[in-house]
């Protein structure tokens, strides 16, 4: 799976992902990207899901249109996301493309 994460997501995530490719929206040419902007160019660079914690994320999107799965983490303290890595690869090894998943704290 090619899973790219959020500026807002800490880096240390890809660490759930360990045997995955994943990619941070920290770097280019994603960085400064705005949340359309990012998701179109996810697509285009093949990725199957964009690991967010922008709650705001899905009301202001129209990921209707989206072929890459959404994950919306609960929070993004780096410290409470380690603790949960498991969970949180579980859960996005199951998605689907055009998913979108609200993710809540275990």
């Amino acid at each position: 799976m090619k899973i790219l994460l959020d500026e807002c997501v800490p880096v240390q995530v890809r660490n759930a992902f360990y045997d995955h490719e994943v990619h941070s929206a920290t770097a280019p040419p994603w960085s400064g990207l705005s949340n359309g902007d990012l998701l179109v160019r996810a697509e285009l660079d093949g990725f199957d899901l964009l690991v967010v914690a922008d709650k705001n994320m899905r009301y202001q999107q129209d990921l209707s249109v989206r072929h890459l799965a959404v994950l919306e983490l609960w929070t993004n303290h780096r410290p409470t996301l380690e603790r949960e890595f498991s969970y949180i690869r579980a859960v996005a090894e199951r998605m689907a493309p055009r998913q979108y998943l609200q993710l809540s704290a275990p």
